[in-house]
């Protein structure tokens, strides 16, 4: 069984067909706590589309297109010298924890289906019983909530996610409402720390494993394009949802993934 989840089918490789699939999977799942690094992985599986080092690059940059989306969206509120100042604070911890476990992350984590469904359970579950204890929070946004030092511990929670499967946007949102940031604010600066988090770990991808680009710029740029725009229509969507619901749903999807997944394709 342990074989049948580590080991990688005969697959054809990752085309344009693939990519537009894999940026919608991505674009949808980048802002929801279900983690779009654990989709992306599944996905390529159900796909059956073989596992390369430019397979591994591209689930990591197409995160980048999704996460411009929302530049876009909030381009007014990165004119705030404040904010900017937090979102540096925050992203320096997932930076530092990032750059020293890359090549762990990259060799061992990154398209190990085991690791994604254990992660997604767990994550799940983590998700009902959070909202089980959670009072309800009808606050506005507002961003003076987030003191330098909640900005860190925020970063702190979102450097967990190096995990694949653990949800950026989960680890963000759960762990700065555990340190008292209104709902509202902290799902509207999750988005936004997202934007230099990516930024880097794009960069970093780039700079690390140019090589496996070569060629494939075109697959690369569909899949980019093609999260951009879902992305954007699934952040108003998610938005409106958490106005009116909590995160509870979110979790039980997540449990009803990784079994239904582990029952189709591992056993």
């Amino acid at each position: 069984m342990t074989a049948a989840l580590l080991a990688p089918l005969v697959q054809p490789v990752l085309d344009a067909t693939h990519a537009v699939v894999l940026g919608i999977v991505e674009g949808v799942t980048e802002f929801l706590p279900i983690s779009s690094t654990a989709h992306l992985i599944l996905a390529s599986r159900a796909l059956g589309i073989q596992e390369t080092e430019f397979l591994k690059s591209f689930e990591i940059i197409i995160q980048l297109g999704a996460i411009l989306s929302v530049v876009v969206l909030y381009w007014n509120r990165f004119l705030h010298l404040e904010v900017l100042k937090k979102l540096v604070v925050a992203v320096i911890p997932t930076g530092v924890i990032g750059l020293t476990v890359y090549k762990a992350i990259k060799g061992y984590l990154l398209g190990n289906v085991a690791v994604v469904l254990v992660t997604l359970l767990v994550g799940g579950i983590a998700l009902i019983v959070f909202e089980r204890f959670q009072q309800r929070d009808d606050r506005d946004v507002d961003f003076s909530e987030i003191t330098y030092r909640k900005a860190f511990l925020i970063g702190l929670f979102q450097a967990i996610a190096v995990i694949p499967g653990v949800s950026r946007s989960a680890a963000t949102i759960v762990g700065g409402s555990l340190i008292g940031v209104s709902k509202r604010t902290i799902v509207e600066f999750s988005f936004m720390l997202a934007v230099p988090t990516m930024l880097a770990a794009s960069g970093l991808e780039l700079l690390k494993n140019r090589s496996a680009l070569d060629g494939n710029l075109t697959i690369l740029g569909i899949g980019f394009v093609v999260s951009f725009i879902t992305a954007i229509l699934a952040i108003k969507s998610f938005l409106g949802y958490i106005k009116k619901r909590d995160f509870s749903a979110f979790g039980w999807y997540r449990i009803v993934l990784a079994i239904v997944f582990f029952l189709a394709f591992v056993l």
